[in-house]
């Protein structure tokens, strides 16, 4: 049986930093926090913690920590004051795709703030083909996925679809497509990709035209920066429709193919485990997605 004690104090450790830091929060000695990590570390028979500036978890400490703050999490729900429940910060960890982040996700996260006030977020960027191996290895209480089967002991809740367009600026398709936009037009041109993970613009261009070469491409890992550099012609790529709607209206981009957007279906995955704590969450997640993803592309 581990300490609470000390698993509490590896969180607070790890959250903050810095034994000091972990001292002030905790009410104790910097001595007594160092006192509590290395009768961990024996207990566990492996080091926790990775001294520096700042103070690091090994993958066990990482491990340990997570779970500490999702028992203290259950603890507070069940005592029914996440504010005033036990001692310290109250955090969960949410992988979430960068589009969602960027578009709608963060009211969800202010509305889930009002019910669940004594409850921080440490959220992870992934995309969301893979955000829901976060929640597969136990790393994330919940995950913004696009696959609709979740990960075992976790429900899945289905969100609606985020709609992408693909876009350039008008003087890229001069300069690129002076014929028309084309599929070989396109693989010729410079393309844009989030990171090695994004296969959106290549599922668009084989959506339209067929299976065909990969062309060359900017990676470009910034939401804002994606959308920028489309308007200044470095690339084209494939944008939420939301983010880029106030620069299509202002002509700075142009959608290639209207009749050709991409519905990428969405899904709040949550472990079973945390459920009850984050039901507050669940409905904010829900409710907001509702609000502004697709709910009947057909209609």
């Amino acid at each position: 049986m581990i300490d609470a004690g000390q698993l509490q104090t590896l969180s607070t450790l790890l959250r903050v930093g810095s034994f000091e830091g972990a001292a002030q929060v905790l009410g104790v000695t910097q001595s007594a926090v160092s006192q509590r990590i290395r009768a961990l570390e024996d207990r566990v028979g492996q080091p926790l913690v990775l001294r520096g500036t700042p103070c690091l978890g090994t993958a066990l400490g990482d491990r340990l920590a997570r779970h500490a703050e999702d028992v203290a999490l259950m603890e507070a729900q069940v005592l029914g004051d996440l504010a005033e429940a036990g001692q310290g910060q109250r955090t969960v960890r949410i992988a979430v795709n960068a589009d969602s982040l960027a578009s709608w996700f963060l009211p969800a996260l202010a509305r889930a703030q009002e019910a669940l006030p004594g409850l921080f977020y440490d959220l992870v960027v992934d995309d969301q083909d893979h955000s829901g191996d976060w929640l597969r290895k136990g790393e994330v209480a919940g995950a913004v996925s696009a696959h609709a089967v979740p990960p075992t002991g976790c429900d899945s809740h289905p969100l609606g679809d985020l709609r992408y367009v693909a876009v350039a600026s008008p003087e890229f398709l001069a300069r690129h497509c002076p014929d028309g936009i084309t599929g070989p037009a396109l693989r010729a041109a410079p393309m844009m990709t989030y990171d090695r993970k994004d296969r959106l613009q290549l599922d668009w261009l084989e959506q339209c035209f067929g299976p065909g070469p990969v062309p060359a491409t900017h990676y470009l890992p910034s939401t804002q920066a994606f959308t920028e550099a489309a308007a200044l012609g470095l690339g084209w790529a494939v944008n939420p429709l939301s983010l880029v709607q106030p620069v299509l209206d202002v002509g700075r981009l142009v959608v290639l193919r209207p009749d050709q957007p991409l519905d990428t279906p969405l899904y709040w995955q949550v472990s079973r485990r945390m459920a009850p704590a984050l039901a507050p969450a669940t409905r904010a997640i829900c409710a907001a997605a509702r609000r502004a993803l697709i709910t009947d592309p057909t209609g």
